[in-house]
């Protein structure tokens, strides 16, 4: 059996299995999509926001990218951002890091890997930021885990720079900015970062006429 046709059948039993629990299942998620949160996550395979956090289809709108980037320019992130905010109302946004990111590891390199170095500097960006933190630590490895942690902060930043968030803050008082990073050993979500909405933040930022 080819790899792809497993997926199908496992795809089959899935379902029948969610109609045996629950014979409304699909009626419910074809009717109504009504999230709390929207998580933007890591692309990588192995955090997969559902199944980390035991929720159900439904219940997390999720954008997956390179290292968890919020970026200003990247259309896609921002219409998700946008829908998420203003139609579906979100309460939460979570940023979700995980140490032992090869798109983090990959940042701090100086090999060259194409195209995604456009992607990446923006790691390098956090970097320089934060250059004196991070090499104040000792070995390689918790230099890696430091910038994860960080990069996880600035982007949780970043989206409270937003006109999107600003706009729903002052109208609507939401929604909050979580940043968390998951531990691939053991399973665990650790939360590092917390914007509550209306926090201070740099006025340079700031938007008036919302």
């Amino acid at each position: 059996m080819k790899s792809f046709e497993k997926l199908l059948l496992e795809n089959k039993a899935w379902a029948a299995e969610r109609i045996e629990e629950d014979p409304e299942f699909f009626h419910r998620l074809e009717n109504i999509q009504r999230p709390e949160f929207l998580w933007i996550g890591c692309s990588d395979s192995r955090v997969p926001a559902n199944e980390i956090t035991g929720t159900q289809p439904g219940e997390i709108f999720v954008h997956r990218n390179i290292a968890n980037l919020v970026v200003h320019t990247d259309l896609n992130l921002l219409s998700v951002l946008e829908y998420a905010v203003h139609v579906l109302e979100v309460k939460h946004i979570i940023v979700c890091g995980h140490y032992g990111c090869g798109g983090v590891k990959a940042a701090i390199g100086h090999h060259s890997m194409g195209t995604i170095n456009k992607w990446l500097r923006n790691i390098k960006d956090v970097y320089r930021l934060h250059q004196t933190e991070i090499e104040s630590l000792t070995d390689d490895d918790s230099q890696l885990d430091k910038l994860i942690e960080l990069n996880v902060k600035e982007q949780v930043l970043n989206l409270a720079k937003t006109s999107i968030v600003q706009k729903s803050w002052k109208h609507h008082n939401r929604p909050s900015l979580h940043g968390w990073v998951y531990r691939l050993s053991d399973g665990i979500l650790h939360p590092v970062e917390l914007i509550e909405p209306n926090s201070p933040m740099d006025h340079i930022y700031e938007y008036d006429n919302l």
